[in-house]
């Protein structure tokens, strides 16, 4: 299927029949599938995906918001080029980007289904991100639902706010949960672990990171009226 035909069934058979509901900044988009051919695949914080049976190789990211940040996605991608632990833009519409499907099982489900992640995904996760840095970008908000592993290699799933500036310590905080926690007590016979104890875990830390922000900008604006 050539890639013209791909994006007149995107705009024909997929973008009419769905509707992305942004209501929660920190929760994930609802999203309405109505389209006969398009299947969800995923759905994050602003953007869903979906697959066409016809090309499952390839998928379609439809923004829910923060529209205006697909410009800088784009060139993300531009930058990343070629490696085999991130995936590829091949084409992009206004409010869609079409890449390559990397398929896996994301860290947060592995560990509610009890499946081992072994040390091998998190290697490959950090010699990802120190290509990305080589390239010029900035590993930022790479956690355990946007980070996959199939076939006991790691891949980044979303890597669009490798844009951003400044320090994003999400990564680092799973890599020492994952020493200290996961490896010593979970990984050698792993348990499932319910969906709603690591949800609750995923937004205890959220709320103790945004606590921990906004302590940090209070002291420091106390500490410069000073």
């Amino acid at each position: 299927m050539e890639t013209e035909d791909y994006m007149r069934m995107i705009e024909e058979e997929l973008l009419p029949h769905i509707t992305l509901k942004a209501e929660d900044l920190f929760e994930p988009i609802e999203v309405i599938n109505d389209s006969d051919s398009w299947k969800l695949l995923g759905n994050g914080n602003y953007a869903a995906v979906f697959f066409h049976k016809s090309k499952p190789e390839w998928v379609v990211k439809v923004y829910g918001r923060n529209l205006h940040e697909i410009k800088q996605e784009i060139e993300v991608y531009n930058k990343i080029g070629e490696h085999e632990a991130f995936s590829k833009l091949y084409a992009y519409g206004e409010n869609y980007l079409v890449l390559k499907r990397l398929r896996g099982i994301t860290l947060f489900n592995a560990v509610i289904k009890g499946i081992p992640i072994p040390e091998s995904v998190i290697r490959d996760i950090d010699g990802a991100l120190r290509y990305a840095k080589s390239v010029g970008l900035n590993p930022y908000d790479v956690h355990g639902k946007n980070v996959v592993m199939y076939g006991g290699r790691g891949y980044v799933v979303d890597i669009s706010d490798f844009y951003k500036l400044g320090y994003c310590s999400k990564w680092d905080d799973l890599k020492k949960a994952y020493r200290w926690i996961y490896k010593p007590l979970l990984y050698r016979l792993h348990p499932p672990i319910p969906f709603i104890i690591l949800d609750s875990v995923r937004k205890g830390y959220r709320k103790f990171k945004r606590f921990k922000t906004n302590w940090g900008n209070r002291y420091i604006n106390k500490e410069t009226k000073m």
